[in-house]
Parts: structure tokens; C-alpha cells; sequence
């Protein structure tokens, strides 16, 4: 069987169709594995390390930029159709997933010309408009809670949860914090923004860094925008409290080392948390980005609507982060509900689910 996999533009996008990708392996060992994603986009590196060859074609957003750029990109959409097309016709797929992304749209245009049967996965709970348009061409659409079902008609969609990789589940708590260089018995708190770091948390956990880490380790993925503000941060710490401090641009692999050695975790609230906090039951304190809509708000308030975190708003952050995070290591009954709250939340066989959902429609359209 052939299988096209499409996604890219940040991680909410790439990862979970990563995880997807890893599980048909294993479900389907003979399936032919390809992804379309942007030219020069992020995803690119990530799915050359994963073996998976890699198809790049033109792609931008048309909402939120100038004319001028609307213009080229609308253009570079059109073209990106036309690609689409030719390798659906050499390559003939017998399915197509997408999880998103500037290319979704192009991929989504040519498959329904070809017949060529498409799977959507939704991975916030409310989906943007882009996903709802591509999910109404899909034979089959994937959504991470219960919640989402209702923006989707006709029995098509299903719940399977958040997909998460062996880079993320591979990881137990002890070798985490073995991986990070932190004692078994620290407390652990994990800062950061996603897969392109947030610069108001990252001010707000730089300005205050002294007194984070006289109650906890503090683990900073700060994203490499804000990476030499975070050295500097780093380097004005006493000696007697600077080895609390680990801080990093980026972490790819690490990051499920990450997410197993902590003990509280301030984030923003992009798709990912849906996930990721429930995988390691994780107590969150997590800030929307405001200019996002309203997809991470509504995912902040799903998780602590079922006690699962905590939610600030992004212009208190400053004033309101040590207080919370202080408020939260004071109460370890509290902590612990949270921790409950978010492991009943999750779904571990998410990513075999999406995949094994898609080798259905793959054989379903297959003759014989």
C-alpha cells in the first residue's frame, strides 16, 4: 500500500503526523510512505531524519499578510495544486492523511480530482476554518476529544486522541531526569512556548528566573528567537542556584525527556498539550496566545474545566507566574488531583489508531 502524509508549518502540524507515520510502520511494514510538505518549512529536516522521503511544494497564508504577499501566495497555492496533481498521478496513493498546513489545502483540491480518498486529524478541539473546509472533501476525519465531534456532520469523524511518537513515550521519568542531569528526588518545573517558543513567557520566566529556582529545578525550552536573552538570564544567576537553571533553544529528541522529569509545566496551549500533559499526567499552568483565535484559549479551558490546569492570561504573566507556580508547590493534594485529571484524559494508542483508520481507507479503495 502507498500512503501520502501531509503536513507542515510549525510542530502542532509535523509531530503528530510523525507519530502517525511511525505507527503505520509498524501496523503495515510493506506500506510506501510520503510526505508532502512546504518548501524551506521546518518539516523538511524532521522528516529526512525519520527516512520518510520528502516532497516540497510552494505554500503561504493568505490571512494576516500584506496584499502583496496574499497575492504571491494565493499564486503559489495555485501552482501547489497543479504539483499536487502530477505526483498524485505518477504516485496514485491510496490514501492521503493531512494534519494541517499551508499545503493541506493544494493536497486536498488535487486529491478530490484524482479520487483519491483523504483523512483529515483535527488536532485542537475547535478546528480552524481551513480544516473545516478540507474536512468536508474527507472520507474520514480524525479529532482528539469528544468535544470536536460536534463541529463535524455525517458519522465520518471519530475520536482517537492526540498522536504522540516513540521521541515523546519512549522516555520514563527516571531517565528523564537522568538525560537532564537532576536528581531523582527535585522538584521539576518545564517552561516552554512550543515549537517556536513565546517570547512573553519567556520574558516573564527570565525577569523572575531567580526566584523560580529557589523552589524548583527549571527546565526553559526558550526557542532560538529568544536563545541569547536566556544565556544572559543563565549567566546572572549566584553560583549557588546556577545548576537549577537548564535552559535550551530547542529540544527535538529531549523533549519527551523533558516532559517525563517534570512535575509542573507553564506552556502555552497549542494542540500538543491535548497530548502531552495527559501521556505523563502532568500539572499545567498554561498560557493562550492571544493572536491564535481562539483555538488555544478553548483547549486551555477543556483542560481546566476538567481540573487538569491552571489558565493565565498572557498580558498578567509577568505579575501572576511565580505566585501561581508558588501557590501550586504549596499544595501537594492539589497537585496531585491535577496530575490525576490529566492522565484520565489520555489516549496512548492515539497514533495506531489514526494509522490504522488509514490503512481502512487505503483498502477500501483499493480494488479486490
Amino acid at each position: 500500500m502507498r500512503f501520502w502524509i501531509v503536513g507542515g508549518g510549525t510542530g502542532g502540524h509535523v509531530y503528530p503526523a510523525l507519530a502517525v507515520a511511525q505507527a503505520l510502520r509498524e501496523i503495515a511494514p510493506e506500506a510506501v510512505l510520503t510526505w508532502i510538505g512546504t518548501r524551506d518549512g521546518m518539516e523538511g529536516d524532521l522528516v529526512s531524519r525519520a527516512g520518510i522521503p520528502f516532497v516540497g511544494i510552494p505554500g503561504g497564508g493568505l490571512h494576516g499578510v500584506a496584499l502583496l504577499n496574499a497575492v504571491r501566495n494565493g499564486w503559489d497555492l495555485a501552482r501547489a495544486t497543479f504539483i499536487a496533481r502530477g505526483h498524485l498521478r505518477r504516485e496514485r496513493p491510496d490514501a492521503v492523511l493531512t494534519t494541517g498546513g499551508y499545503v493541506s489545502g493544494p493536497v486536498t483540491v488535487a486529491a478530490r480530482w484524482q479520487q483519491v480518498p483523504m483523512m483529515v486529524f483535527v488536532p485542537d478541539i475547535e478546528p480552524a476554518q481551513s480544516i473545516k473546509a478540507t474536512a468536508r472533501f474527507a472520507s474520514r476525519v480524525a479529532v482528539t476529544v469528544e468535544d470536536s465531534l460536534a463541529y463535524f456532520t455525517g458519522g465520518k469523524a471519530v475520536v482517537t486522541g492526540y498522536p504522540l511518537g516513540e521521541r515523546i513515550t519512549r522516555w520514563t521519568r527516571e531517565e528523564g531526569r537522568e538525560a537532564l542531569g537532576i536528581e531523582p528526588s527535585a522538584r521539576v518545573l518545564l517552561v516552554f512556548g512550543g515549537s517556536r517558543g513565546a517570547r512573553s513567557i519567556n520574558r516573564a520566566v527570565m525577569a523572575n528566573v531567580e526566584a523560580l529556582v529557589q523552589t524548583a529545578h527549571v527546565v526553559h525550552v526558550s526557542g532560538r528567537l529568544d536563545w541569547p536573552e536566556a544565556e544572559v538570564a543563565l549567566q546572572s544567576l549566584p553560583q549557588d542556584v546556577l545548576t537549577r537553571y537548564h535552559v535550551y533553544p530547542y529540544l527535538h529528541d529531549e523533549m519527551g525527556a523533558a516532559l517525563a522529569a517534570a512535575d509542573l509545566v507553564v506552556s502555552r496551549a497549542g494542540a500538543g498539550v491535548l497530548g502531552e500533559f495527559p501521556y505523563f499526567g502532568l500539572p499545567a499552568i498554561l498560557v493562550p496566545y492571544p493572536h491564535a483565535w481562539r483555538y488555544q484559549k478553548v483547549n486551555a479551558e477543556w483542560l481546566a474545566s476538567r481540573g487538569a490546569a491552571l489558565v493565565l492570561e498572557d498580558g498578567a504573566l509577568a505579575a501572576e507566574l511565580v505566585p501561581a507556580v508558588r501557590s501550586l508547590w504549596a499544595d501537594d493534594a492539589r497537585r496531585a488531583a491535577m496530575a490525576e485529571a490529566a492522565r484520565a484524559l489520555g489516549r496512548p494508542s492515539a497514533a495506531r489508531d489514526v494509522a490504522g483508520l488509514l490503512v481502512q481507507l487505503g483498502k477500501s479503495a483499493t480494488p479486490g
